[in-house]
């Protein structure tokens, strides 16, 4: 008798639905699975014999073959052990086989019928959803992430006793409700608020126009000065992530392994701050089985590289294109796949090896030509592409001891979501762009055209910082949001001063 029972294979951050075909005949006395198995899947021989008799049922003692079409997708991981020992028990007719063709099936096994919970459940049960599905049946710590997607049916199951029930009788089991409200309410609940930063107002400004913008910032100040503490509160003042980008973002760390247990979706906007001892494929992702980095990780959110000059080059350098095209194509032998990578990078350094250069009260104690070498371990066209550059000055004693209240992150965050409003209906009619940093050269020579005064200041800022043509293009674009956070329709000269002046590693005095 044969059987199907589906599964499913991510690559990259979306699934391929995988048909499992159980043949069992009635000659021979060993099991084989074909349709490029990887070791973990030819290892479940042994944890689906052991589960099936701890049900006291019994291991087919004939001739069993398990095809994983297609075939030439590689199958990888133990969570195929379900369908599997589904298929198996339904083809040599211990369960009834007649609902098994619409419902798609995950799961690692223990020796005892445990289920264990597994990767990318989102995005299967998406895949799921399109191919026609009546619904899934998962581990139950991942139901509440599949249960997000409209119109499927997700059981969450903690044992394959309770799937063989619910192929006896469908109503042993009920649906996970999805919890989308929940979603919505605990969107404004953060630990952390700018409120909290005493002074600081200048920087406070710029990240409000990197918020508003989509703009890349760099932090540069003395020790103890709060860049850290200022950028981990980046997030508080981003427009909360719609439902569509909370999925996008979501399917990742799913696939990732990086979703919490229990969880069913990403709330807030992802902060990622790897160390700098990180590699180069931990950072753009990678492995022989290509997996999401940290800038994928951070899609729809912020990836802080603290004490950015102590990263390695290397690493550094293989960021500068996803940095621009907002994702990563990773290329191996047999597949080419791409992870999206739309982050606002925000980095932070010293400005000296002894972090006092240019100190308004301490001394630089670097040797001559120690600071410019300092500065070379950023490269010239990676600052290009970082739209912001901000000096952080330490706070006066003033500022600290002053118990003036400081504005809350959600007043800040209004102004930002006005700002974006502005730039959606800009951008309307171009379905990959959502903010002033996205757009390319033809675009932001329509939107951003600026008078003979302010066409004149920038050239003459062009001439003294000698600036790159990139460069040019960042300045235009901060300026445009600068004019959009006050809703100006066109761009003033206040506001291109403004984005010049954020050009601070371009200014003659810096490593000189």
């Amino acid at each position: 008798m044969i059987v199907k029972t589906f599964g499913s294979a991510i690559q990259g951050v979306n699934a391929i639905t995988i048909t499992i075909e159980v043949n069992v005949s009635s000659q021979g006395n060993k099991l084989f699975i074909v349709g490029l198995p990887d070791n973990a899947v030819k290892e479940s021989e042994r944890r689906i014999e052991s589960t099936i008799q701890c049900m006291g049922l019994r291991m087919p003692r004939t001739r069993t073959v398990v095809n994983m079409a297609p075939a030439d997708i590689r199958k990888a991981g133990a969570a195929y052990d379900l369908p599997i020992a589904t298929g198996i028990m339904a083809a040599s007719g211990q369960i009834p086989a007649t609902h098994l063709e619409t419902y798609l099936m995950m799961g690692e096994l223990s020796l005892d019928g445990t289920i264990q919970p597994i990767k990318g459940a989102l995005p299967m049960a998406m895949q799921a959803q399109k191919d026609g599905f009546q619904g899934c049946i998962l581990p139950k710590q991942n139901a509440r992430e599949a249960a997000m997607v409209n119109g499927l049916k997700v059981y969450g199951i903690s044992h394959i006793s309770e799937a063989v029930n619910f192929f006896h009788d469908p109503n042993t089991l009920q649906p996970v409700v999805p919890a989308r409200d929940e979603f919505y309410i605990t969107q404004d609940q953060f630990e952390v608020d700018f409120s909290e930063v005493k002074g600081q107002h200048q920087i406070k400004r710029a990240l409000e126009i990197a918020a508003a913008g989509g703009h890349n910032a760099i932090l540069i100040g003395p020790p103890g000065a709060g860049k850290t503490m200022l950028a981990k509160r980046l997030p508080t003042i981003l427009p909360p992530l719609t439902l569509q980008e909370a999925l996008e973002t979501t399917k990742i760390h799913s696939v990732a392994g990086k979703l919490p247990q229990h969880a069913s979706l990403i709330v807030h906007r992802p902060f990622r701050s790897p160390h700098h001892t990180i590699s180069d494929a931990a950072l753009v992702g990678g492995g022989s089985i290509p997996q999401p980095g940290e800038i994928s990780l951070a899609h729809n959110g912020v990836l802080f590289l603290d004490e950015l000059p102590e990263f390695k080059r290397k690493v550094l350098e293989v960021m500068r294109q996803p940095v621009e095209e907002r994702k990563v194509s990773i290329s191996r032998a047999k597949m080419a796949i791409d992870f999206p990578a739309s982050f606002m990078l925000l980095a932070s350094m010293n400005p000296c090896p002894c972090g006092y250069f240019n100190h308004p009260e301490k001394e630089c104690s670097c040797a001559p030509g120690q600071v410019q070498q300092y500065l070379n371990k950023v490269s010239g066209p990676l600052l290009d592409r970082i739209d912001l550059h901000v000096e952080v000055t330490p706070v006066k004693f003033a500022d600290l001891s002053s118990g003036n209240a400081a504005e809350k992150s959600t007043y800040i965050r209004d102004r930002v979501i006005t700002a974006r409003g502005i730039q959606a209906d800009r951008f309307s009619a171009y379905p990959d762009i959502h903010c002033n940093a996205q757009m390319h050269s033809k675009l932001l020579a329509a939107v951003c055209v600026v008078s003979d005064r302010c066409r004149e200041q920038l050239g003459q800022a062009m001439q003294k910082l000698k600036l790159s043509a990139r460069a040019y293009d960042r300045i235009l674009k901060v300026s445009r949001t600068i004019a959009d956070l006050e809703g100006s329709r066109s761009v003033e000269p206040a506001h291109m001063a403004e984005a010049i002046q954020f050009r601070s590693l371009d200014r003659e005095g810096w490593g000189n």
